[in-house]
């Protein structure tokens, strides 16, 4: 059974001092390229976050890139192909997804692309609006 990690997981399990910390850190500890993944597009998200956040709950670059090639090594990266993106994004728009939000349903649609039974989030309310497939499989760690 494969999980799908989205990044407010990995966020939160590279950042101790994180009030999600030590469940997502667990999820991802047990997870490895056979039974879990997350999108590509993930690293980007991670990288964005970690470096931009506030004093000392912010990584250096270095501290930031650490934790990519970690995930690169422990999830699979799923991509989308343009086609699946304009796809993923009609499929939105018809669900009347605007804004932000467009990157949780292409996350999702990442997840649906790996077969993934599980859908790892704390954006609950996000990916529980991507329609009743995704919303199915969306667990918090």
């Amino acid at each position: 059974m494969k999980c799908f990690f989205d990044t407010s997981v990995l966020v939160a399990s590279f950042l101790d001092g994180h009030e999600h910390y030590d469940r997502s850190f667990a999820v991802l500890a047990d997870a490895n390229r056979k039974n879990a993944c997350c999108a590509a597009h993930s690293l980007a998200e991670l990288y964005a976050t970690l470096t931009r956040l506030p004093g000392k709950l912010g990584l250096s670059v270095d501290q930031a890139l650490l934790s990519l090639d970690s995930v690169a090594e422990r999830l699979e990266l799923i991509s989308l192909e343009a086609h699946e993106y304009r796809h993923a994004i009609r499929e939105a728009a018809s669900g009347s997804i605007v804004g932000g939000t467009i990157y949780d349903a292409l996350l999702g649609q990442c997840a649906l692309k790996a077969h993934a039974a599980k859908i790892y989030t704390w954006n609950v309310g996000h990916f529980r609006m991507l329609g009743a497939e995704i919303a199915a499989k969306v667990r918090t760690p």
